[in-house]
């Protein structure tokens, strides 16, 4: 099995799992933005370039939360999902879902403005509403983890993915301080060991 990774990426998302899953893999060092990521033979793996992209077998797969749910499919052995008679299923799969429904649209465009668009070239206006939207979306987050230490109430694939998205609200300076359960919740998955190793291979 193989990850093309690179830190600070959703590709941390992948390795997270793989180390969550204690499963062997290889690791492809990109740096973002790469020339060989924009290269005829990485379009193979990735159409647009990017990571994460994970090769096992005759498997390529390049969609950091369906890599995610194929690997617990595959290899979870029941681990990291609630069964599906639980009622912790259903929390499961919406908040699954909810870092690349709702979290991450406003990351990416304040991560455009503020990082990867020359300086003449960004729009405060565009961060501004950006940052709003983002903040809303992490309130309803917070609500739901008021009571509890996982989206799911056990640690889960959902805490890899919408867990992953907001770490990096944080890091990109949204205050956390109307958040006292995501804050906690934040520093309780990055004491996990798979995480810490994840975010620096």
């Amino acid at each position: 099995m193989k990850l093309h990774y690179a830190q600070n990426s959703r590709a941390v998302r992948v390795a997270w799992m793989l180390e969550e899953l204690e499963l062997s893999y290889e690791v492809e060092k990109y740096s973002l933005g790469a020339p060989e990521m924009r290269s005829s033979e990485y379009a193979t793996l990735h159409p647009l370039g990017r990571v994460p992209v994970l090769e096992d077998g005759a498997v390529t797969l390049f969609e950091s939360g369906a890599i995610v749910q194929y690997l617990l499919a595959r290899y979870g052995n029941g681990r990291f999902v609630p069964e599906v008679a639980s009622p912790n299923f259903p929390l499961y799969l919406q908040w699954l879902h909810y870092a690349e429904g709702m979290i991450m649209p406003p990351v990416n465009i304040i991560v455009v403005e503020t990082i990867l668009l020359p300086p003449d070239r960004r729009n405060e206006v565009n961060v501004k509403r950006a940052r709003k939207l983002l903040t809303n979306m992490l309130a309803a987050l917070e609500a739901h983890m008021t009571d509890r230490a996982y989206l799911a109430n056990e640690f889960s694939g959902a805490d890899v993915i919408t867990g992953h998205a907001t770490m990096i609200s944080r890091d990109l300076g949204v205050d956390f301080t109307t958040f006292p359960a995501l804050s906690a919740y934040v520093d309780r998955l990055l004491q996990r060991p798979a995480l810490q190793k994840a975010m620096v291979l």
